[in-house]
């Protein structure tokens, strides 16, 4: 589904992506994981084309969205679902208005139809009868399924989830991971996660791949990550201060 091919990036003179390739398969979940500030909010805009690589590919089913613009990339984007991190709901909507945003925005569904739709995409996350609080009146684990069901409520292909559960308590992490999961199960769209949930992401991650310095490190199953024999991958799983990743 998505091919990331020997991208490179930088910023002024910081080279933040240094080669990294990457492979998502349909239908999977592939979790990244890596440092703050390592790289993996760029790969991920990359992905959502926001950015364009200094050299490299990226490739969505077959298009290489690489230097598409305009109407081109927009129904590429259509296909997508993203999950913001904090969950990027618009104080000034209700629930129900933040889940109906995108298929106003993007469809030509009749009012009838989109409430039907919004009012399923609630109920799928346990928010039946929530829609007409506003964002300011829920908890921030409900803020985040609030933001699962507007990423969902198109049917997307694809969904991008940018740390979805920065700043929850671990039963809530847990939550959040288990309805993830049991979505996926249900859609079974593909999906990227950036994510520094350890060991919570082993959990629902299909593959996980380590970013570090600019590349893929290594990637694999959950036990593969688990088991490897590299010390950078091992020092970030268990969450070493000794080694070859300093501290910020």
């Amino acid at each position: 589904m998505i091919r990331v091919e020997d991208l490179h990036r930088a910023f002024g003179g910081q080279r933040v992506l240094r080669g990294l390739t990457l492979q998502v398969a349909p239908g999977e979940i592939m979790v990244v994981i890596g440092r703050s500030g390592g790289g993996k909010s760029v790969l991920l805009k990359h992905l959502l084309g926001l950015l364009r690589p200094d050299s490299g590919r990226v490739v969505v089913n077959g298009t290489d969205i690489t230097h598409l613009r305009g109407p081109a990339l927009d129904r590429i984007r259509e296909r997508y679902g993203v999950v913001f991190q904090g969950g990027a709901l618009f104080d000034s909507m209700s629930v129900f208005d933040n889940v109906a945003f995108p298929l106003r925005e993007k469809t030509r569904l009749r009012s009838r139809e989109i409430t039907g739709r919004v009012e399923e995409k609630l109920d799928q996350v346990g928010l039946a009868g929530m829609g007409h609080k506003n964002p300011a009146e829920i908890s921030g684990g409900m803020r985040k399924r609030v933001a699962i069901a507007r990423a969902l409520v198109t049917e997307p292909e694809v969904v991008f989830f940018d740390e979805p559960t920065t700043g929850l308590d671990p039963i809530l992490v847990n939550t959040i991971h288990h309805l993830i999961l049991g979505m996926h199960r249900k859609f079974r769209f593909t999906a990227v996660m950036v994510s520094h949930e350890i060991p919570e992401i082993f959990g629902i991650a299909d593959r996980v791949a380590m970013l570090h310095d600019g590349v893929i490190v290594e990637q694999g199953t959950p036990d593969v990550i688990q088991g490897s024999a590299n010390p950078i991958v091992q020092q970030f799983v268990r969450g070493d201060v000794e080694g070859a990743l300093r501290p910020a």
